[in-house]
Order: C-alpha cells, then structure tokens, then sequence
C-alpha cells in the first residue's frame, strides 16, 4: 500500500449553507496545508470538484471525520448527510446552522408556501408576470430531472443523522475549529455529542463586563442603530439586547469589537435547554418599568422577541423543535 493510501480520508460537506464555516476552514492557512499533508480529503464541493459517486463506493466507516456544515432543508441535504454519516467513523457538525438550523430556521417562523408566494411573486424586486413556480420534475434534451423536494421544516444536523460532535459559530473561529480538527483526527476525544467549545457563558469572558453594574436594571431598549454604546459600555447596561448572559462563549468577541451586541450564534451553554427562552426569562426579570404603561412601552421596543432569542436556534428550540422523520412522512 502506498503511503497516500494510508492517509486517514476526511470529507468536508456543506448543507443549507452560506459558505461561511467552509471559508473559516480555508482561513486555516498554513495549518491547512499541513492538515492536508496528513490526509487525504475525498470530498469538499466548496473548494474541489469531486463526484458523489466516489463517496458512494467507499465502505462504511472508511472516513476517518466528516465535517458537515449547514442545516437540512430539503431531501438532498438528509440524502447526503444520511450517506456521509454511513461512511464516516466520525461526524462534525460545524457552525451554527448545523447545530442549531442557524439563521435559516427563521424560516420556520412561516409556511412553507408563504416563502415560495414571497421569493417568487410578492418581494418587490421578483419580475414573474407568468407566475412561474419551481417544479418537481422537468426534462431537458429529453432526460427527466428532478428538484430536491422542499421541506416543511429547517432542521438541525442532529435532527436528520447522529452527529459525534459540535463546534458552533458563525462561522465557527480558526482557533476553535483548528483544536477541534486536530483531537478528532489524533483521537483526543472528550465523550461523544460534546461541544468542543468552552462551557462558560461569554458574558465571563467579555471585555465590558467592568462596565456592567452590580444590579443590573433596564429601564429603556434601544435597538442597536438607535444609540453610540461606548466601546467600553456593557451593551445591557445602555438597554441594547445582548444575548452574552444565555450564549456560550469561545467566539472570540468578534462582535463586540466591533460594538456590536452578542446574538447568539454560539448557542446555549452547558445545561441550558433553549437559550432564547432562557435569555427571554432572564431578561424580563432586569426590566424595572416604573408603571404598567411603562412596561408595555419597554416590551413593544423588543421589535422581533423571536428573532433576538432564537436567531440562531429556532429549529432546536421549544418554540421550533421537530424531527426530519416528520418531513419525511409526508413523502
């Protein structure tokens, strides 16, 4: 056997995705390089051109790690993902839409024929006088083809296949993800479904947290355009949502440099079930309003409540949660 045939192949694989976590994983840089002398990458559709085929022919288990990113929305994406899990040892589900449906669970917020009338009839900027609708199977030069059928729901990685490990973000940071690649691949592994990222809230790691007083009151939410938060200023404490207090930290505060408030892409933390409600529940209870029309103004300023608590989570969420096997019964 030749010593290229002994390399440990990997996959990289994007879903419902943006492109994001594959560009994180090209900001690897150097490392990159040296990873990819010491594997042999047999799938990356982002960066390589490679045929499904190949994956097809491989045996059960012969991938040493598949790092999957994206959500599941439609039959393709659980074909592929169903597929990679047979033949992968290990799966990754890396950044925030494969670990928690990410910024397109939104969607779920809508049905699904509401988001078909509004991308291709009601935006202002669709042109479609014709009112033409995608179709299931069409044939070209005389050979059928079909569409991935659209679910109903956005789903999260794990909600579609049995996932080994998760490393939220969005995208996911170079640091975390370049650890995360080098346990799974040299087995230095913590006990599987972990989340290799820290544990601790990124409130506790956030540079502003000095600012942030002891009793903690707001008594007026501004959106974020609508007042200068000092760079210095805890975002809470100046009545601008910040989700740091319910969202695990690791992130490297790339938001916060650029005073800009947390919204959550890194999840819950440890032990939290559903970090919107949580944040949501904790939020409540620093709003001091001086009377009830005062509380009533304070809530009609949180524009999107859905939306700051669940921007990244909704498909894992108590407001959103829903197995892929339910798309599929309706197949």
């Amino acid at each position: 056997m030749s010593p290229a045939r002994k390399k440990a192949k990997i996959a990289i694989y994007w879903l419902g995705a943006c492109g994001g976590c594959d560009s994180a994983i090209v900001d690897l840089g150097g490392s990159l390089l040296e990873l990819a002398e010491k594997v042999e990458i047999v799938l990356w559709p982002a960066v390589l051109d490679f045929k499904y085929d190949r994956i097809r022919s491989l045996a059960d288990n012969e991938l040493a790690l598949t790092i999957m990113s994206g959500c599941v929305r439609n039959s393709e994406h659980r074909e592929m993902a169903e597929l990679l899990r047979a033949k992968s040892r290990l799966v990754l589900a890396c950044g925030a839409c494969a670990c928690f449906g990410g910024t397109p669970g939104l969607a779920n917020l809508r049905q699904k024929g509401e988001i078909i009338s509004w991308v291709y009839g009601d935006a202002p900027t669709v042109v479609n006088p014709e009112g033409e609708r995608p179709q299931p199977t069409c044939r070209v030069n005389g050979t059928e083809l079909h569409l991935p059928r659209f679910y109903d729901h956005v789903h999260a990685l794990h909600q579609s296949i049995e996932v080994d490990y998760y490393l939220p973000g969005c995208p996911p940071p170079v640091d975390l993800l370049l650890g995360a690649i080098s346990a799974l691949l040299n087995g230095k592994l913590p006990h599987r479904g972990s989340t290799l990222a820290p544990q601790k809230p990124l409130c506790d790691s956030c540079p502003r947290a000095a600012s942030k007083p002891a009793r903690l009151e707001i008594r007026t939410i501004h959106r974020c355009h609508e007042v200068e938060v000092d760079p210095t200023d805890c975002f809470l404490a100046k009545g601008v949502i910040c989700l740091g207090p319910a969202t695990r930290g690791g992130c490297g505060g790339t938001c916060l440099a650029a005073n800009t408030p947390c919204r959550g892409c890194f999840g819950p933390v440890e032990g939290v079930r559903d970090a919107g409600a949580r944040f949501l529940s904790s939020l409540a209870a620093l709003i001091a309003p001086e009377d009830d029309e005062k509380l009533r103004e304070l809530l009609e300023a949180i524009a999107d409540p859905a939306g700051y608590g669940c921007r990244f989570t909704q498909p894992v969420s108590i407001l959103g949660e829903q197995s892929c096997a339910d798309d599929n019964e309706e197949e």
